[in-house]
């Protein structure tokens, strides 16, 4: 587990510069198009009054990470202690003492997770169905018996991913497909810690694409009046920053490995 979190931290880092760059460059390209940008500013007063809001759960997403990455709990544990404290900072920070202030808060909680587990049941009946009929075993069969260069190979894994987290979640295509795929993966040189880096990219774009697109249905519960299509919209640059981002990795593959092998050592 440590040396899957040292190997995913600096591609992390890579696609927050990414995703940072893309929005500073929107958001100066739609404030340079209306003449907005320039028309709101705040003074380094209001910008320091902010962050007592904003702190406590940047403390409470570092523990979360803590909890999770360094064994402390488990997954669940860690996902209902979390959102105790996020309950119990609404109610400092916000001063949200009020029981119609709080049930408004449990009520929309509970609208999404509906929402939410609708659709992982929905996609779990799918991806059920597709490993009861054996459809993408056969796939990740099909494409493990290929003898062809390793980086087309790659290139052939990479689509097969991408294409499988657009119909199913990503734990079933991890359960369905890494068990076939990483001793090929082994077998023709590279990295299984870089390879799960690149599993983990390709799972991040099948959340943010139709017709599954877990994130997207759950943008378009927080903001109903947000149509679906500008979701769809806005979310297209992030995808093209992960596709780069895999890009990238496979041309430079030490910033997924050079972490754990400097901190930990050679396997």
């Amino acid at each position: 587990m440590g040396r899957l979190f040292l190997a995913g931290l600096l591609p992390g880092l890579m696609l927050t510069a990414l995703f940072m760059a893309w929005s500073l460059y929107s958001t100066w390209r739609q404030g340079n198009a209306q003449g907005a940008l320039s028309a709101v500013k705040y003074s380094w007063k209001e910008k320091f009054e902010i962050l007592p809001r904003v702190l406590p759960f940047l403390v409470i997403i570092g523990a979360v990470l803590f909890a999770l990455y360094g064994g402390v709990a488990t997954p669940s544990e860690t996902a209902g202690v979390g959102a105790l404290f996020c309950l119990i900072t609404a109610m400092i920070v916000y001063r949200m003492w009020k029981p119609g202030q709080l049930w408004h808060v449990m009520r929309d909680t509970t609208k999404e997770s509906v929402m939410i587990l609708l659709i992982i049941g929905a996609a779990g009946l799918f991806s059920y169905m597709l490993s009861s009929l054996f459809i993408t075993q056969s796939i990740a069969q099909w494409i493990s018996m290929l003898d062809v260069n390793r980086w087309v190979l790659m290139g052939f894994i990479n689509l097969f991913l991408l294409i499988s987290g657009f119909f199913l979640p990503p734990v079933a295509v991890i359960l369905m497909s890494a068990p076939i795929l990483l001793p090929v993966i082994i077998n023709a040189g590279f990295d299984p810690y870089w390879f799960a880096v690149i599993l983990t990219i390709n799972m991040e774009i099948g959340l943010i694409t139709p017709p599954v697109g877990l994130n997207l249905y759950v943008i378009n519960g927080i903001a109903p009046d947000i149509r679906l299509q500008s979701i769809l919209k806005g979310a297209f640059p992030y995808v093209l920053c992960m596709i780069a981002a895999i890009i990238i990795l496979c041309f430079i593959p030490e910033i997924a490995t050079w972490l754990p092998e400097t901190v930990i050592g050679g396997r």
